[in-house]
């Protein structure tokens, strides 16, 4: 996998470590129950009654966030870019393609990610 210059991320680089901080987090997050010391305390109000469908969703929030951070990261080990076999004269860089779709690198998955996640 290519690399970039030093202290410089690329955008994949760059939306791999957005997606890692945001499983990091989800990971360490404590769960949000109906036991938990936040419960019923949604923002500055803490009469907002909370319905089961809402207690479901935050308790399910943590490994449904997990997971889909684990998904995306799967997905950027699959497209990354690689040399994409061509010649260049001058100063102009080489043709980079996705090494799973070998598609002109940023492939449409990765476009869409960072469009998305950023």
């Amino acid at each position: 996998m290519p690399t970039s210059a030093p202290g410089l991320l690329d955008e994949h680089e760059q939306l791999r470590s957005r997606v890692e901080e945001v499983r990091d987090r989800a990971v360490k997050a404590a769960p949000w129950t109906p036991r938990s010391p936040l419960h019923g305390r949604f923002g500055p109000r803490t009469d907002i009654p909370l319905s089961d469908a809402d207690n479901a969703f935050y308790a399910g929030a943590q490994a449904q966030v997990t997971a889909f951070a684990d998904l995306c990261l799967s997905l950027l080990s699959l497209h990354q870019p690689r040399d994409g076999g061509g010649l260049s004269s001058g100063p102009t860089p080489a043709v980079q393609r996705c090494t799973c779709c070998m598609l002109l690198w940023p492939c449409p998955t990765i476009r869409e990610m960072t469009r998305l996640l950023t």
